[in-house]
C-alpha cells in the first residue's frame, strides 16, 4: 500500500515538474496573453455581479445592498408582458433566418470558388464578396434604405422594368418584408468573411480523394458530395454549435436603424427592449431580467448541441 502511494506522489510531482517546465518554455506566450485574459475577465465577468438588479425593484441613486428584493418579480413581468413574447418572437425569428440563410449561402459560394480553377477569378469573386464586411451597419442600413427607397430606389425600379410589380413597394414599412430584409441584408455583408473558414477546411482534404473519385467516373458534383461536404462537416458542425448560442443575438444595429413605427411589431429585437426599458424609461431591473434571460438561455443551448453533436459522434466545440 505504501509503496502504491508512493508511485502515486512520485507521478503527481513530475507532472507538476512537467506542467511547470512547459509554463516557462511557453512564458513569452503566456505574458502576451494577460492582457486579452484582463480585458475578458474587466468586460465579461465582472459585471456579472449586476445581475442582482434583476431580483430587485432597482433604484438609482442607492447601493445595490440597499434596494428592495422582489426575487423572480421582474421574470414574472417579462413572460407576461405581450410586448416581451413579441420582441422574442422576432429574435427568435430573425436569428434563425439569419443563421439558415448565413450557412447555406456561405457554404454554397465556398464550394463555388473551390471549382473556379483561374486564380484571378477566384480572387477577384473574393475580394468583391469580402468587401462588405468591413463597412459598418450604418453605411450597409444607408445603401439598403436607399436601395429599397420608394421613390428612386433601384430595386422598385429593376422590378417594375421586368413588369414584376406595377407599383413601388414601400419595402421598409411593409411588416412582412422585413424578416427578409434583414436576412438579405447579413448575407449581403457577411457571406463573402463567412466562407473564408469553409474554403480553409477545403483546401485541407487529401487532393488524392478527387484523384481517386475521378478516375472511378465521378464527375463534378459527386466530388463535391461524397468528398468536399464530407471533409467540411465537421467544421460546419462546430459553427452551427457556436451560432446555436448566439440564437438570441438576432442583432441590434440593423434592427434599429431600418426599423420604424410602421414595422415596431417585427422589428424589436431582446437587445432594443433591454435598451428602450433600461435608458429611456429607467427600468433598469426589468432591462437586466430580459438581457439574463437572453445570456442563460444561449448557454443552454451551447450546452444542448454540444451534448447533441457528441451523441452523433461529430466533432464537439468543448
Amino acid at each position: 500500500m505504501q509503496d502504491v502511494k508512493a508511485a502515486a506522489a512520485v507521478g503527481t510531482e513530475r507532472k507538476t515538474a512537467t506542467f511547470r517546465k512547459r509554463l516557462w518554455s511557453q512564458r513569452e506566450l503566456i505574458l502576451m496573453s494577460f492582457p486579452l485574459v484582463a480585458l475578458v475577465i474587466l468586460f465579461a465577468y465582472v459585471p456579472i455581479w449586476g445581475w442582482t438588479m434583476a431580483f430587485q425593484q432597482y433604484r438609482p441613486g442607492k447601493s445595490i445592498f440597499d434596494q428592495e428584493w422582489v426575487g423572480f418579480d421582474q421574470f414574472k413581468f417579462l413572460f407576461e408582458d405581450e410586448i416581451f413574447l413579441q420582441v422574442l418572437r422576432n429574435t427568435l425569428a430573425m436569428s434563425v433566418i439569419n443563421m439558415v440563410l448565413g450557412f447555406v449561402t456561405a457554404i454554397l459560394l465556398a464550394l463555388m470558388l473551390n471549382e473556379v480553377k483561374q486564380k484571378f477569378t477566384k480572387r477577384f469573386i473574393q475580394t468583391v464578396s469580402y468587401l462588405p464586411h468591413f463597412l459598418s451597419w450604418i453605411i450597409v442600413t444607408g445603401i439598403v434604405a436607399t436601395s429599397l427607397s420608394i421613390e428612386d430606389g433601384i430595386v422598385n425600379d429593376v422590378l417594375m422594368r421586368l413588369g414584376l410589380i406595377s407599383e413601388p413597394i414601400l419595402w421598409l414599412g411593409t411588416p412582412k418584408y422585413f424578416w427578409g430584409i434583414v436576412g438579405a441584408s447579413h448575407v449581403w455583408k457577411e457571406v463573402g468573411w463567412n466562407t473564408i473558414i469553409y474554403l480553409a477546411a477545403i483546401t485541407s482534404i487529401d487532393p488524392s480523394l478527387y484523384e481517386a473519385a475521378e478516375m472511378d467516373g465521378a464527375n463534378r458534383y459527386r466530388k463535391i458530395y461524397h468528398i468536399t461536404l464530407p471533409g467540411i462537416r465537421p467544421i460546419i458542425v462546430i459553427l452551427l454549435i457556436m451560432n446555436l448560442g448566439h440564437i438570441l443575438e438576432a442583432g441590434f444595429e440593423v434592427q434599429y436603424l431600418l426599423g420604424n413605427g410602421q414595422v415596431i411589431d417585427y422589428s424589436q429585437t431582446i437587445d432594443i427592449f433591454v435598451l428602450k426599458y433600461g435608458l429611456r424609461i429607467g427600468n433598469y431591473s426589468l432591462a437586466t431580467a430580459a438581457g439574463m434571460f437572453k445570456t442563460v438561455i444561449s448557454i443552454i443551448l451551447l450546452f444542448a448541441a454540444n451534448n447533441i453533436a457528441k451523441r452523433l459522434g461529430e466533432e464537439r466545440l468543448i
